[in-house]
Formats: structure tokens, sequence, C-alpha cells
């Protein structure tokens, strides 16, 4: 099974398809990277050297693939940050086009904005406002009050914006880094929506000095392996869930500004039993 994963790249560190490719390989996957960027590292550092690549450098690269014949292999498609609104378009367009010859296909889009305030370029976050179409999406809690304009305070403000994307088409809805008034300060929650059913799970927030760039990617890739091998949305939570944890758990006690992530083997079995929490007793 192929999966199409157009993300930044990173020589140094752990986010973008960095974070993504391994644990995907991991899981048994032939992944198909095509970097929207090459840096020497993160930005996050305040320093870094490398190119961002063009709509057309992009386009080619996929064009190429399609000269091959080989995108009726393609399973899924799995995008993270964008770097500009063509970047966004050429992706859609890419989207349709895969879709249009294997109607099966699934595409995950982590609407990357930012985490207390948006980062991106207003045309970025003004395309994923008008333009949001994805079968699964993973925003954070502020990218999905972003893409929403709903405050998330409470359970029902969670499920209005939750709500909101379902409206919009989208069929699976993760929302992660919920931190609500009412719940344990020094847990972070994560919820899964699949348009029946509503459910959610906690997490450790570690104590870090400097958090660590790239959670995010590596959740959504592994959310997307896991869904492509159950079709199960809460089991694919439960999965991603524990694997991220242990992740951020390693990089913890490394004191690593970088992700951990080749320090687990991603196709072990989890007990997904653990850690269930039902939305509506939070």
């Amino acid at each position: 099974m192929s999966i199409l994963s157009i993300q930044s790249h990173v020589a140094y560190g752990y986010v973008g398809n960095k974070a993504a490719v391994y644990p995907l390989q991991s899981m048994g996957y032939d992944v198909w990277p095509v970097n929207t960027v090459q840096f020497s590292n993160h930005t996050g550092y305040g320093s870094w050297q490398g190119e961002v690549f063009s709509r057309e450098h992009i386009k080619n690269v996929i064009a190429g693939l399609e000269t091959l014949g080989v995108v009726n292999q393609c399973q899924a498609i799995l995008s993270g940050y964008m770097g500009s609104r063509a970047i966004c378009e050429e992706v859609a367009e890419t989207v349709a086009r895969f879709k249009s010859k294997n109607n099966r296909l699934l595409y995950l889009c982590d609407p990357v904005i930012g985490n207390t305030s948006c980062f991106v370029k207003p045309e970025v976050l003004g395309f994923f406002k008008e333009h949001l179409q994805a079968d699964i999406i993973t925003p954070n809690q502020f990218e999905a009050e972003t893409l929403s304009n709903i405050a998330i305070t409470d359970i029902a403000s969670l499920k209005a914006a939750t709500n909101y994307f379902h409206n919009l088409g989208t069929k699976i809805v993760v929302i992660t880094g919920i931190k609500l008034p009412d719940l344990p300060s020094d847990q972070l929650y994560i919820m899964v929506s699949d348009q029946k059913s509503y459910f959610a799970m906690s997490t450790t927030e570690y104590p870090f000095e400097i958090p660590p760039n790239g959670t995010g990617d590596l959740f959504s890739a592994v959310f997307l392996g896991s869904y492509l091998a159950t079709t199960d949305a809460k089991v694919s939570l439960k999965r991603t869930v524990y694997f991220t944890d242990q992740v951020m758990k390693n990089t913890y006690e490394k004191q690593s500004r970088e992700l951990a992530v080749t320090s687990l083997h991603y196709n072990e079995t989890v007990d997904t039993t653990l850690q269930a929490i039902e939305l509506s007793k939070l």
C-alpha cells in the first residue's frame, strides 16, 4: 500500500516528512515523499538554510509519478504545512486527479496554521477557510477554533466545532491538544468523531522547556497509517495516542529538542483498551 506525503523536509531533526516517513514505513507502507521545502533544520531554531520549492517543482515531481503509471497504487495522500496558497491549490488538484483514478483513495489534511497564534501567510489561512476539503483532518484546538470561528470552551462547543467540519464533508475529524477549564491541567485531550459518535482520550503533557516541533506531523502520519489498516477511527486514535506518547516520553527523557521518532517501531501490538474516555463523561 502506497502513501503520497506532501510536506516539508529538513536535513537535521524530525518535522514534516522526516517525522512522517519512518513511522509509515515501519507500519509497512511504501511512502512517496514530495518535499515542499528542503531546509537544514526547522525554523524554530531561528536560523536555517535551504530552499522553498515552487508550485511548478512540486507539480513536476508528481507529474513524474503519473508518467510512471503508478497512481493506481496510491491508497492515500497526506499533507501538512503549506507555505503558500499556490502549494495548497496544487495539493488540492493532485488529490482530485488521484481520486478520479481511485475513488477509494483517502486524503488526510493536517491544516497547519499555528498553536496559539497564526504563523502561516494570510493566503494559506484564507485557503483553508474557503476550501478545506478532506476525508480526514487533524487540527489542534487553536486551528479548529480559527477555521470554524467557534471558541472551544466546553464539550458543547467542541462538538459544535467538530460538526462544522463534518458539514464541509469531512468524514473523520480529529482535534488534538484540547485544554478545557474543567479538565486536569497536566493532561492533553484528543477527540475523534466519525459522524456517528464522539470519542476522546487523554495523554500526558510533558513539561518541556522548549517543546519539540513536529508532534502534529508524527500524529497525523500514524493516525493515517492506523486508519488505513483498521478503518476504525477509535482504534486508530488509541494506537496513535499510544505511539505519540511513547515518542514524547522518550524525547523528554533525553531532554532533546528533536522528536525521538526513530526510537519506536510503529507496527507493534498495542493494547487499544487503554486510556479510553467517553466524551460524555469528560
